[in-house]
């Protein structure tokens, strides 16, 4: 009944990041070797961070390329949590701030998209560490203000590609005791640390200086303003974007020229060419991923885009059908700046009489708030929100669903309200159904109303579809004019095993909401992964002894038997020796509880070992 034309941005996101999961995957086709590293993993997983780098870089771009006035009067915020999607109950929170900070978060949000990812492929790794906790502080507040279903999630596991062990070690609570740092300090630990001072100061002198960024004391605010002009922005853009490029080949260049030195160090001959064969096949698919996504990622700049090698556009045109590698670019334009639209469906018996049909997620009854729906999808009230930025001949699936609703289609009305009681024509479809378009705004703080507190204030524009009925003119025509008409249904076998499953598992989930399935599914997950940690923890007994284990990329089972064999047998001869009482003064002294023992019996055993 509902379809969409155009595959979202969200929806091209999580297509990409499922390719590129294939290849981060352990490759497990002998079970001596290490299922938890292999020396190409660093190739493969430098391809996330690439994603996240043209996701961000991207959405931070377009924002000014569009010409958006919102975007470049820094006051799109002001505008941007009433009239998103489906926002939740913090964007009426932070749509009361004071202005001067709203612009100061656009300020903030440019810095993070366009400045930070760059340190993406810095050399020092609290440099990626800090980029990483900016990316996360900004997902995190989107969170808290918008319900963007699993994009924001996504995008921080993408994120994840800028931690190393070592910082993961510390959250977990496995940190390693480090050596006490030399004084004076060395010459590169000194040159890091003036890079790292170098970036944070060249990031705040630019965001001074490209925005204009001034204390104001007599008014107790920041005030901020775009510095430049959009011919100055596009051709800093036009001269970054290859040299951006060149950064991500040196970064991805320097990534697989490791993973060949440590296939060169693994132990064995056989392992050391099985490891050398996965990292050219690795190492090949990378950098043809690297290359493809260069087309998609250089449309911020189309003179830059014309400037690659033929055969790399050749390569994009090969693949682009799959989309493994898309161009990106979130809220390029802010839309609702007189007020957010929306579209309101009512029904009738009598069409004198009209009753507001309310969905679960998207405005409508001005007195009930936000909902949080994160991470579930609800895509009828999205597309809601898309068609009520034009006429509904602009969404043809719109004439279709209120046939299904005329028609009283259940697995329509459920799309509408889970719980049907909550239907108005639950018990008898309305004979009349017509929209109406609205414009809604946030109230404000200060505004106060007689009854429920509301949410919304709103008001009447103009008809957005008008009155029909089943059998009326001009609802057959529309439904032809889009081939929307009612088709037979394809013939399947009555015991078909596939259709059959799949009608008792949307049985069994009818009375959960999208936001409920989705959480409980994920709880489950975590319990079954908590249980499963729980049952490899040893159960009493003295704990395993430490001993180094193999080094990265040699089989674990190879040679370390035979090691602890060693030292269990010494361990076994030493436990002997004490109990015999052996002559080396260090057993006799304990028994005796003399002190000659105990002075004597570190130095017997020295001689000993």
């Amino acid at each position: 009944a509902v379809g969409t034309a155009v595959l979202p941005r969200r929806d091209s996101l999580l297509l990409e990041a499922g390719f590129l999961a294939v290849l981060v995957a352990p490759l497990r086709l002998l079970r001596g070797g290490s299922a938890a590293w292999r020396p190409h993993d660093g190739v493969t997983f430098w391809l996330v961070r690439w994603l996240l780098f043209r996701l961000m870089f991207a959405s931070g771009v377009v924002k000014l390329t569009s010409r958006c006035p919102t975007w470049w009067g820094l006051t799109a915020l002001t505008y941007h949590y009433e009239t998103q999607c489906i926002p939740t109950p913090g964007a009426w929170f932070a749509h009361q701030l004071p202005v001067w900070f709203q612009k100061f978060s656009v300020v903030a949000t440019y810095i993070i998209e366009i400045a930070v990812p760059v340190l993406f492929f810095a050399p020092m790794r609290r440099l990626r560490l800090f980029a990483f906790y900016c990316q996360v502080l900004l997902q995190l507040l989107i969170i808290l203000t918008g319900n963007y279903n699993f994009f924001n999630a996504l995008t921080i596991v993408l994120a994840s590609s800028l931690l190393d062990e070592e910082h993961v070690g510390r959250w977990l609570g496995r940190t390693r005791r480090r050596h006490s740092s030399a004084w004076p300090p060395s010459l590169r630990s000194l040159l890091s640390a003036l890079l790292e001072l170098s970036a944070y100061g060249l990031l705040l002198y630019g965001s001074i200086r490209c925005f204009s960024l001034e204390i104001n004391w007599e008014k107790r605010l920041l005030d901020s303003k775009v510095a430049f002009t959009y011919h100055e922005f596009t051709t800093w853009l036009r001269t970054v974007t290859l040299p951006l490029v060149g950064l991500g080949f040196l970064s991805l260049s320097w990534e697989i020229l490791v993973a060949m030195y440590r296939c060169a160090c693994v132990r064995g001959c056989f392992w050391k060419l099985w490891a050398a064969l996965q990292w050219a096949v690795f190492a090949t698919a990378t950098l043809g991923m690297f290359a493809v996504s260069l087309v998609p990622f250089t449309y911020v700049d189309y003179e830059s885009n014309g400037k690659l090698w033929p055969g790399i556009h050749q390569m994009f045109n090969a693949v682009e059908r799959f989309q493994v590698v898309n161009s990106y670019g979130l809220f390029r334009r802010m839309t609702g700046v007189g007020g957010r639209p929306e579209v309101v469906l009512e029904g009738s018996y009598d069409r004198q009489s009209w009753t507001e049909i309310e969905f679960m997620y998207k405005p409508g009854n001005v007195s009930r708030a936000p909902p949080v729906v994160i991470p579930h999808q609800p895509r009828l009230d999205w597309q809601m929100w898309f068609a009520a930025l034009g006429p509904h001949t602009s969404s043809p699936w719109f004439t279709s669903f209120v046939h299904r609703l005329l028609q009283g289609q259940r697995d329509v009305i459920r799309l509408v309200q889970v719980d049907e009681s909550l239907y108005p024509f639950n018990t008898r479809p309305p004979l009349f159904i017509r929209a109406r378009l609205y414009k809604y705004w946030f109230t404000g703080s200060a505004e106060g109303s007689p009854g429920p507190a509301q949410w919304w204030r709103r008001q009447h524009v103009q008809e957005f579809f008008p009155p029909v009925s089943l059998g009326d003119p001009a609802l057959e025509s529309l439904l032809s004019q889009h081939g929307l008409k009612d088709k037979p249904l394809l013939s399947r076998p009555a015991d078909a095993v596939l259709p059959w499953l799949l009608r008792s598992l949307r049985q069994l989930s009818r009375p959960c909401s999208g936001p409920v399935l989705l959480w409980s599914l994920y709880l489950v997950a975590a319990t079954a992964y908590v249980l499963r940690a729980l049952r490899r923890r040893p159960r009493g007994g003295s704990p395993p002894a430490r001993h180094k284990g193999p080094r990265r990329g040699e089989p674990a089972d190879r040679g370390g038997s035979e090691k602890n064999g060693q030292v269990r047998r010494k361990e076994e001869e030493r436990g002997e020796g004490r109990a015999r009482g052996g002559t080396d003064g260090h057993s006799d002294g304990r028994a005796r509880g003399g002190t000659d023992g105990h002075s004597d019996g570190p130095r017997g055993s020295k001689k000993k070992k």
